[in-house]
């Protein structure tokens, strides 16, 4: 019992001088991080409300404002290590090593974050426009720091790393998408009348794009065939539905006008 008891006076001494030794660096310290942890709410308050009033991206706003709420905590904390005469330099140190390590190991998202700002403050597209990038296509869902997520036609959800979205070329087509077709018609056919009744229906198609006309012409001459090619802009989100049924209504249309669609032909010549 006696030795426990000189224990716990022991430690009671070494607390006590401890307290004695270092209580004002304590408190010191303390008050550091409060005045630190109270600047950096207003700080954030501030940057915030500035970079909105600048008609900055409330994404980059915030991400911006945070970023320097952490600096001025992570100051302050210095300084507070600093009143408790504990020496600095070795977590500086070891803070860029560390620093060093994650930014190898995250150059990818670090590169997705700094495109990520580059895309909201140029504005290259927007929510809903449709863009092609990297071989694939959709109507942009939504625009992340990180990422860009698209939807297709088929409801399929795409996530693209944004570096991709500056280190690529982008395609930008807005609400609708262009649509290239072609069809052959036979030499002895009228081929005004079937440029006419193509580019005619396409344009009573109520799914087409109606501000932009509908090009049809010829696109080459083949063997058996005069090829008629047709471009008209359809809406991304009924793409293929509208490409297959004008097919199948330019069809039916070239029927009805008696403009045949002929079969590859090939003469063969025997010589004796």
């Amino acid at each position: 019992m006696d030795e426990q008891l000189q224990e716990i006076n022991k430690f009671y001494d070494i607390f006590m001088e401890f307290v004695a030794n270092y209580s004002l660096q304590i408190i010191g310290a303390i008050i550091i991080i409060a005045i630190g942890i109270v600047a950096s709410r207003y700080v954030h308050k501030f940057v915030l409300t500035l970079l909105l009033k600048k008609n900055l991206d409330e994404t980059v706003s915030k991400f911006i404002a945070n970023l320097i709420r952490f600096l001025v905590i992570a100051m302050m904390a210095i300084l507070a290590l600093g009143k408790l005469g504990i020496s600095i330099a070795p977590f500086i140190a070891a803070l860029g090593a560390v620093s060093l390590t994650a930014g190898l190991a995250l150059q990818g998202s670090v590169a997705n974050f700094a495109a990520g700002v580059v895309l909201i403050v140029t504005k290259p597209f927007k929510i809903g426009d449709t863009i092609t990038v990297h071989n694939v296509y959709g109507e942009v869902e939504d625009i992340k720091l990180a990422y860009t997520v698209l939807r297709n036609e088929d409801g399929e959800q795409i996530t693209i790393p944004n570096k991709f979205m500056i280190g690529d070329v982008l395609v930008n087509s807005f609400t609708y998408r262009i649509v290239e077709g072609s069809v052959g018609i036979a030499y002895e056919s009228d081929v005004e009348r079937a440029i006419a009744a193509i580019k005619e229906t396409i344009q009573k198609s109520q799914a087409v794009d109606k501000e932009s006309e509908a090009i049809v012409g010829i696109e080459k001459f083949n063997e058996s065939s005069i090829d008629i090619a047709y471009r008209y802009w359809a809406p991304t989100k009924s793409y293929f539905k509208v490409q297959y049924g004008l097919n199948l209504e330019i069809f039916n249309r070239l029927k009805a006008e008696n403009i045949a669609i002929p079969y590859p032909q090939r003469e063969v010549r025997m010589l004796s």
